[in-house]
């Protein structure tokens, strides 16, 4: 988890300049990161961080239903089958292509952890460029809303939709890879 927590904060507080605090100065954690909070860690060689996702609840305060609603023109998918996917990390010591592979293999753990554990879709607040991307991964993704201006960035509520086809559709799209490193799930559901 520690390592996790300082992927994060080299990503989202030293790289991208997110105005959040740093726990110790070396720790990027928020409210959300809570007993709730689920989490799929992706590791190599034991215990070094490759990729992350922090999965929460959305029947319960999590960023999109209680941050960021006016980013939804309709209501927003709730319920004890959809999670919220945030601090979606690709840790910054890896080449390009070991950040593409770790990157593929937890979008691919995203969808066999939903199909095991009966998630039907995951919802999240992308900035413009990511969304784009992320609906490109080959499974349902949809805006909630129009993107709005959110200080420097344009951002976007989103939806996948997680269905019996999901991983074929990520292997048609070229994003689907099997694990090469180890994944931790922690939280309620994952244990440790």
């Amino acid at each position: 988890m520690r390592a996790m927590f300082r992927a994060r904060k080299e990503v989202f507080i030293d790289l991208l300049q997110w105005d959040v605090p740093a726990l110790a100065g070396e720790y990027e954690l928020d409210q959300f990161d809570n007993p709730d909070a689920e989490y799929l860690i992706l590791l190599a060689d034991g215990c070094m961080h490759r990729a992350s996702a922090r999965l929460l609840k959305t029947d319960r305060p999590h960023l999109l239903g209680d941050l960021y609603p006016h980013l939804c023109a309709g209501p927003l998918p709730a319920g004890p089958t959809i999670r919220e996917i945030t601090r979606f990390c690709l840790d910054r010591h890896q080449r390009a292509d070991e950040r593409r592979s770790a990157r593929n293999q937890l979008v691919t753990a995203l969808v066999e952890y939903a199909l095991e554990t009966g998630l039907t879709g995951y919802t999240g607040v992308a900035e413009l460029a990511w969304f784009e991307q992320v609906r490109r991964f080959g499974w349902a993704c949809e805006a909630l809303g129009q993107p709005m201006q959110h200080g420097a960035e344009l951002l976007t509520a989103l939806h996948i939709r997680i269905e019996p086809d999901t991983l074929d559709r990520l292997r048609g799209a070229g994003t689907y890879e099997a694990l090469t490193h180890a994944l931790a799930t922690t939280g309620p559901e994952g244990g440790q």
